[in-house]
């Protein structure tokens, strides 16, 4: 573990005008829904200066008062549903300001086998850690799944987490603060004791803050953790070993961090013998390829825009999916998906003939012929896009 060093006067700094504004700038540029309060972004732009001096003042006095989250869900799986908290414009510039002057602190403290909302890192560069260790040898996997990680996070462990490195008590309050801001739900208020809630600008550093022990006391074991913020798997040599790291990760998860291994989704394996997944994509010996509930999502989304009866027009549907399918193709390009993409395309191309053959009354003879008029269209291929990504390695 790296040294620890104490941080004692940075509240100044957070409502700093300059640092107001870079927060502000970034929020801006990230888009995204108002909170209760019902302002969006367009809003709060055309009385821009008032606004930032407004929380410049509350904040500079001390006086500043979080708001609550806006509650709303999206699709976790076919039966679940994901809690989000959103937070008001104000909230979101101020959160921003926060991780501003804290994450530079607490990046360099971090594990290296920290890889989920860090600067500089991504799933793709965990992905393909785990792929390394494979080939080392690490044929013995630790599949982990903390139940609901982001609702059970302990405020009191988590800020005395950030007390070790931070010890300027006007942030800490301020942080509390966000945590306990509570949620409204149809128009209700419930109050948040415990979780930093999906949503939150500054949750992800949070998440990781809390974690990092983990991280490291793993590694200080000798055990190999690839860990993208809750998602994470611990790679062995073999099954003893394995069998030592899950007792240590409950006793490190559960008895000190003070949360739940989920039993039913936490195993050991082989990964020549049984598949595992993580960040969306499954692993099965030397291949990888797309998870299933991942293949199910991606359909799920193509099914939503290409819906027969919507307001909109051919190109404009198709300009909506290609985002959809860019984003898709772009993720799981670095699997072993050329076919499966292929496939994809034709089960794409078939959702818009549906579409063209509804609204138009177009009956097409030449299944090349419809292709070409797709294409035409702007429509891309998912294919064209992994084999560009293979040739250009």
């Amino acid at each position: 573990m790296i040294k620890k060093q104490k941080w004692y006067s940075l509240y100044d700094k957070v409502y700093t005008e300059e640092n107001l504004k870079k927060a502000w700038d970034k929020v801006r540029r990230n888009k995204g829904a108002g909170g209760i309060d019902r302002v969006d972004i367009a809003t709060f732009r055309k009385g821009e200066e008032n606004n930032l001096r407004e929380i410049h003042r509350l904040l500079k006095g001390k006086k500043y008062k979080p708001t609550e989250l806006k509650r709303t869900y999206i699709p976790k799986s076919k039966t679940e549903k994901r809690p989000l908290g959103i937070p008001t414009i104000k909230d979101r510039i101020v959160q921003q300001a926060l991780l501003n002057i804290l994450e530079p602190i607490f990046e360099v403290k971090f594990h290296n086998d920290s890889y989920g909302f860090r600067p500089y890192r991504s799933a793709h560069q965990a992905i393909k850690e785990v792929k390394k260790s494979i080939s080392e040898g690490k044929e013995w996997i630790v599949e982990v799944d903390i139940r609901k990680y982001f609702d059970t996070v302990r405020h009191e462990i988590l800020l005395e987490k950030l007390n070790e490195e931070v010890s300027d008590g006007s942030v800490l309050k301020l942080i509390k603060s966000f945590l306990r801001s509570g949620v409204m739900e149809e128009g209700v208020k419930i109050q948040t004791e415990e979780g930093t809630p999906q949503g939150g600008v500054i949750s992800p550093l949070l998440a990781n803050i809390y974690l990092n022990e983990f991280d490291w006391q793993m590694s200080d074991e000798g055990y190999k953790v690839v860990r993208y913020a809750d998602d994470l798997v611990v790679m062995c040599s073999d099954k003893e070993e394995a069998i030592r790291a899950y007792e240590k990760i409950q006793e490190i998860v559960e008895d000190k961090l003070k949360l739940k291994i989920h039993e039913g989704k936490t195993r050991i394996l082989n990964h020549r013998d049984e598949r595992f997944e993580f960040l969306g994509f499954s692993f099965h010996w030397k291949y990888l390829l797309i998870r299933k509930k991942s293949l199910e999502k991606f359909k799920d989304k193509v099914r939503e825009v290409t819906r027969r009866q919507q307001p909109r027009n051919v190109k404009e549907v198709i300009q909506r999916l290609n985002y959809v399918l860019r984003g898709f193709a772009n993720y799981f390009r670095i699997g072993n998906v050329k076919y499966t993409m292929r496939d994809l395309d034709g089960w794409v191309r078939m959702r818009i003939r549906c579409f063209i053959e509804k609204r138009k009354r177009m009956h097409y003879q030449s299944f090349e012929y419809r292709n070409t008029l797709l294409k035409s269209y702007g429509l891309i291929s998912m294919m064209e896009i992994k084999i560009n990504y293979d040739s250009s390695l």
